[in-house]
């Protein structure tokens, strides 16, 4: 087969590192890429929003399978665009990726389908929020940007005045641009976090291995909110019980709610969850792999993925019975120092030859650049570090010493990725 993977983050490395891995496969395409994808595929410059050159390209390279990594193309409708000129692509379509796409749909789709969820209220006039925080509110509470926001459009505010702030960030200021016309106003809950992908044919839903990311720049869950700094799986804190209660009451009641709207979800589903004392809920859902989550996720699962998304396509993923390796594995983001804010780039990277030989141990590229011969900084977020072990706390060891193998200047990481095991 020959297939196309649409993106060039670490997310989509790690899903090219598990194509590679399969026997159906003889050429990967990867549209853009990077540097670290270069060494398994072909780097094709086409950027992930220009479907007609994507198509073209998969007709006439006689592409097999296109698989979509980022969530703003799906979002637009890219599968839709391939499905329509017969090509098969992995990927909820436009009236299914909705889901991420507008968090005022999710949200609304939860509460008439009793999907356990934080109370909320949607706006598009910032008077009449204004107005709500005024007379209703309980502190702390959440603001969320109804669109994509690259991660970042979620505002916790601990006082009126914070939240009166956080309104004109999104909603007058439009700091996440068009994103931010619609906002939801959600009940903050505490608890642990965990996020779960599945596998999804428009019926059945497998979900696979959990896994928990760290979101905010500084050890300690500190500073500004970023697309995730590091993360780990399994989830110590995701029971068999929590499984069960997740498998009947979340994951099988969204499919069925998506199908009972006529927006039959095929694709990766993403479900991030809190684990409250009064049960667990979902925060958010996506539409794709989560990144860095993939980076943890995927090397830990035993299956052929060309087979997994066959079958999702197919309708047939009930007959899949998929499997993931009993370890763990742990992943350390390598970012830019002052991401996600501004930052230099260009810096030249070394070490990562070590990866070459060595087993249970990768080198997921982000945010690079090959020139001259030389691997350079080309992003926030890097290289994302993952290891495995047989337990958390031997992985987390491994990406730890893994990343003093790398170096380039301004490198900047989180010390206390996976900190939460030792609490388990």
């Amino acid at each position: 087969m020959k297939v196309l993977v649409v993106g060039g983050g670490g997310r989509e490395h790690a899903i090219v590192q598990k194509v590679s891995e399969s026997p159906k496969v003889e050429k990967i395409y990867c549209a853009p890429g990077n540097a670290g994808i270069a060494e398994l595929a072909e780097c094709v410059d086409i950027p992930v929003m220009e479907f007609e050159r994507l198509v073209r390209f998969a007709k006439e390279q006689a592409v097999d399978l296109t698989i979509i990594g980022p969530d703003d193309p799906l979002v637009a409708g890219i599968v839709d665009a391939f499905e329509a000129t017969g090509l098969r692509v992995f990927g909820p379509r436009k009236n299914a990726a909705i889901i991420e796409g507008s968090k005022a749909f999710s949200k609304d789709l939860m509460k008439k389908y009793h999907i356990p969820t934080a109370a909320y209220e949607t706006f598009d006039d910032a008077e009449k929020a204004l107005q709500y925080l005024e007379r209703s509110a309980e502190f702390p509470i959440v603001l969320k940007a109804d669109g994509l926001a690259l991660g970042k459009g979620v505002l916790i505010c601990n006082t009126l005045e914070e939240a009166k702030a956080g309104v004109k960030t999104i909603m007058l200021d439009k700091q996440f641009g068009d994103s931010g016309n619609r906002m939801v106003i959600e009940e903050f809950m505490t608890g642990r976090e965990v996020s779960v992908l599945a596998y999804c044919d428009g019926t059945h839903i497998k979900p696979m291995t959990s896994a928990q990311d760290h979101k905010r720049a500084k050890d300690g869950d500190q500073g500004l909110n970023t697309g995730g700094m590091g993360t780990f799986s399994p989830s110590p804190f995701y029971t068999a019980e929590i499984d069960a209660f997740c498998q009947k009451e979340i994951y099988e009641k969204t499919m069925a709610a998506m199908k009972a709207e006529g927006r039959d979800f095929v694709g990766i589903l993403f479900c991030g969850l809190m684990i409250t004392e009064q049960g667990t809920k979902v925060l958010e859902y996506n539409a794709r792999f989560g990144d860095p989550e993939a980076q943890v996720v995927l090397p830990r699962m035993k299956n052929d993925i060309i087979e997994v998304i066959e079958a999702c396509i197919d309708g047939t993923l009930d007959k899949i019975d998929l499997q993931f390796e009993d370890n763990a594995a742990v992943c350390v983001v390598l970012a830019s120092d002052g991401y996600p804010v501004s930052y230099e780039k260009g810096f030249e990277i070394k070490g990562l030859e070590q990866f070459k030989e060595r087993n249970g141990y990768y080198a997921f590229h982000a945010g690079t650049i090959q020139k001259d011969g030389k691997v350079l900084t080309n992003g926030g977020r890097v290289i994302g570090i993952t290891a495995k072990g047989d337990d958390l706390k031997q992985a987390r060891n491994h990406a730890y010493q893994a990343t003093e193998w790398v170096s380039f200047e301004n490198k900047y990481m989180r010390h206390d990725i996976g900190k939460a095991i030792d609490e388990a």
